[in-house]
This record gives structure tokens, C-alpha cells and sequence, in this order.
């Protein structure tokens, strides 16, 4: 058994997941044949990317102003919504529908018509690992995006794909926590645990490289703040492919919009 050690920022985490979402089975399976339904967000910027890289339709889309609403710095530009001031630059979600990229159309104009077997990715606000538990902040006062997806997920049991860094780790059960958050009187995001099918750096490597990776550290300054140090272990040929994988994405710049 070999051991090693990697950094991963949390713009080199979201690349990671990304490429792992390519190869996820769910995914190639229906990518063809039915439709696949990204979701806005900046973890789900670089899904779409990698996504639309492998049906050669990249041209046109940019990840900088792929989200609904986003977290900043104190002062940051954002209204106590969540919602950047300006979304006038908004392409919409990025809808596949048998292979082909429907331009412009956003999972509002979808879900009504999403089938068993179709695929839906949201990205998390918040992850609790040992749970298995996802759950996304709410600032719409109709529940937002995940209100109206989740109408087909347990309607006609639509899949849903929650790509999620593991800087978004907690480790208080969700359901308590939202029981908490979403009382009367309370102040700040609403909180909706989801079932949906979590996917971390630790997934993207299994699946990837077949290693497996485990969190034995984390944080940085400089640039590394919100970074996780992974054990990486396995066969040999599994931790050079592994090793291989995160250097590929070590230097992936922050997120700039």
C-alpha cells in the first residue's frame, strides 16, 4: 500500500469534481438519450465546462457569470438575498437535451417536461459527510431553483446530482439544523436538506483512479484559504495516477467573475 499527501484548493476541488462528473456513470449513460440539466452555480460552472468540452459544444459558455447568487467577502457586491446586483449577463442553465446544448433555457423551462432516468445537478451550501447529508440555502421566497427541481425528482423520480466541495463540510445532522434555521422570527437564508446523490474530491478520486482518498487536514492563507490536504492511498499504479490527476488541476486559478 502506498500513501500520499496532496493539497487541494477549493478552485482545484470544484476542476477535480468536474472531470469526475464526465465519467460518472448516470451521466454518460443518459447524456445522449436524455436530458441533463446543470444547475447555475460555480461549482457546477466548471461541470458545465467539462460537460460540454466532451459534446464539443463548449463555444459560447462561460463560467463567470454562471450562478443565481453567490457568497463574497464582507462588502462584497450581494444583497442580503444572495443575489449578485447585477445578473444581467445570466446565460441561463445549461440544458442538454439528447446530446445537444439547448442555449438559453433554464431549468424552469424543463422540468415540467424531465422523465425518469433524466439528470439534474445542483450544487450545496452545506455537506455532512458522515451523514451523507446535503442541504442548499434558500433565499427565494418559492424555493428557488432546488423548489421547482425537486418537483420532478420525487415527482417522477428525476435524478438528482449534488456536486459539492468539501469546503462546505458541517457536522451538525442537517435536518436538526434547518428545524433551527427556518423557524418563524429567524433571521438570514432559509436551509432545505435534499436527496440527492452526493459527489466530493474523495468520490471524483475513487472514480477517477480507483485510489481512496480521506481528508487528514485543511485550511491555508494566501490563496490557500478553504483548502484540504487528502491521503491518497492504494496500489501504486493507483497513487501515480492520482498523483498525475491533482497536479493536472493543482494550479487552477480562483474563481473571478
Amino acid at each position: 500500500m502506498v500513501i500520499k499527501q496532496f493539497l487541494i484548493t477549493p478552485a482545484a476541488g470544484k476542476r477535480l469534481i468536474a472531470k469526475a462528473m464526465v465519467k460518472y456513470p448516470a451521466i454518460t449513460e443518459v447524456l445522449e438519450s436524455g436530458t441533463v440539466a446543470i444547475i447555475a452555480g460555480t461549482t457546477n460552472g466548471y461541470v458545465a465546462e467539462e460537460i460540454l468540452s466532451k459534446v464539443n459544444q463548449l463555444e459560447g459558455f462561460s463560467r463567470k457569470r454562471f450562478f443565481r447568487g453567490i457568497v463574497l467577502p464582507p462588502g462584497g457586491p450581494v444583497t442580503s438575498t444572495g443575489r449578485a446586483k447585477d445578473e444581467s449577463g445570466f446565460p441561463g442553465d445549461v440544458i442538454i437535451k439528447e446530446g445537444i446544448w439547448q442555449k438559453g433555457l433554464t431549468i424552469f423551462d424543463v422540468v415540467d417536461d424531465l422523465k425518469e432516468g433524466d439528470i439534474i445537478l445542483k450544487g450545496a451550501n452545506a455537506v455532512n459527510l458522515p451523514l451523507r447529508q446535503a442541504s442548499i440555502y434558500i433565499g427565494d421566497p418559492f424555493g428557488g431553483t432546488i423548489g421547482k427541481a425537486l418537483q420532478a425528482v420525487v415527482g417522477r423520480r428525476v435524478r438528482l446530482i449534488l456536486p459539492v466541495g468539501m469546503e462546505k463540510r458541517v457536522y451538525t445532522d442537517l435536518n436538526n439544523l434547518a428545524l433551527r434555521l427556518n423557524i418563524p422570527g429567524a433571521q438570514g437564508p432559509r436551509l432545505l436538506p435534499v436527496p440527492g446523490e452526493i459527489f466530493t474530491e474523495i468520490d471524483a478520486v475513487s472514480l477517477l483512479t480507483g485510489a481512496k482518498a480521506e481528508q487528514v487536514a485543511g485550511g491555508g492563507v494566501s490563496g490557500a484559504e478553504g483548502s484540504i490536504w487528502l491521503a491518497i492511498s492504494g496500489k501504486e499504479e493507483q497513487v501515480k495516477s492520482a498523483e498525475s490527476l491533482l497536479k493536472s488541476i493543482s494550479y487552477e486559478s480562483s474563481f473571478e467573475f
